[in-house]
């Protein structure tokens, strides 16, 4: 598993367990200490990007999970495609297919079947419509 694969499931568990909490996934990575922060930056990355661009992920989020509303989405799910969004979107250093595949491969490993199937249609449809999208 490379590095930024560890970072992206490392960023999961935070953006999930905030999630669950309602509170903001960078202030428990920053109370984990400050070891952490030196050693996954990509972690703070992925974390400070999700957070900054919040409303615009939901709301393509919702437009584009057809048939699910973000109250009823596994909260899992919802996080995994936070995090591809942002790179999708504003990390210009990840191919897109590879936030695609990394997206799925969480998916595939920590969610159902179903729901790896269903991340790579939205995340497809916001591929194809990138250039279209504003933000």
């Amino acid at each position: 598993m490379s590095a930024r694969s560890k970072a992206r499931k490392r960023a999961l568990d935070f953006l999930y367990e905030a999630d669950i909490k309602k509170v903001q996934a960078s202030d428990l990575f920053g109370a984990r200490g400050a070891t952490e922060l030196s050693q996954e930056p990509y972690v703070l990355t992925l974390l400070t990007g999700v957070a900054q661009h919040i409303n615009k992920i939901d709301e393509l989020i919702i437009t584009y999970a057809q048939g699910w509303d973000m109250d009823r989405m596994p909260p899992i799910d919802r996080n995994i495609l936070r995090i591809a969004i942002f790179e999708i979107l504003w990390a210009s250093d990840i191919d897109l297919q590879v936030a695609c595949d990394e997206a799925v491969e969480l998916a595939k490993s920590i969610s159902t079947d179903e729901s790896s199937s269903y991340i790579n249609g939205v995340l497809g449809r916001i591929i194809k419509l990138k250039d279209s999208i504003a933000f």
